[in-house]
């Protein structure tokens, strides 16, 4: 069976949308594409590197057309991405000239996908389809970049549509710029009981 991690950069209030440039994602009049700009810093890029080790992709299809026009010219940022599998949940596309691009089209190919043999697979980006892949208890793992700002609209990393589930942090490093990096592992039920007795 194959781990799926969902990495995500997200703001206090939980927007995930067009953290890396302005350029990024500005769909619905988003404005604050390049958020994550102004926390960058030597322990950030540390961390990340255990974050960009080498995975196959699951991508949604608005984020795959974002790094299909970004990454194939830019992999000397993220040596091997353009190598590894980018498996892509899309019900409107079925090719792409990013080598190694297989598309899915349904939530059984993806539990066929995580119960094949093969690498870890890491979700970036794709709003909706984590959002989809928490509605069917899929996700084995986070890694979120919680950034200290608020941008009130955006697109979001949760809704309401996940099956209740305890996570465990297994890793956490706080940035000097505030970047609170987490590591968070899938423990089964969520534990209920009255605080304090």
């Amino acid at each position: 069976m194959r781990k799926i991690t969902v990495l995500s950069f997200i703001t206090l209030d939980g927007v995930m949308q067009a953290p890396g440039g302005p350029e990024e994602d500005p769909s619905e009049g988003f404005k604050y594409g390049g958020w994550t700009a102004a926390y960058d810093d030597e322990v950030s890029a540390e961390v990340m590197q255990k974050q960009l080790k080498p995975a196959d992709l699951l991508l949604g299809r608005k984020t795959f057309d974002i790094w299909a026009d970004y990454w194939p010219t830019h992999a000397e940022y993220w040596p091997g991405v353009n190598e590894v599998t980018k498996y892509v949940l899309s019900n409107t596309m079925d090719k792409s000239d990013w080598e190694n691009s297989v598309f899915l089209k349904s939530v059984e190919e993806i539990e066929k996908l995580k119960n094949s043999e093969g690498s870890d697979i890491n979700v970036w980006g794709s709003s909706k389809l984590v959002q989809l892949l928490l509605e069917h208890d899929l996700v084995d793992e986070f890694w979120l970049n919680i950034h200290p700002v608020l941008l009130g609209k955006g697109k979001k990393l949760f809704d309401d549509s996940a099956i209740p589930a305890a996570f465990t942090l297994i890793e956490s490093t706080v940035t000097p710029s505030g970047v609170i990096m987490a590591n968070y592992r899938r423990e089964g039920e969520v534990k209920t009981g009255t605080a304090g007795a």
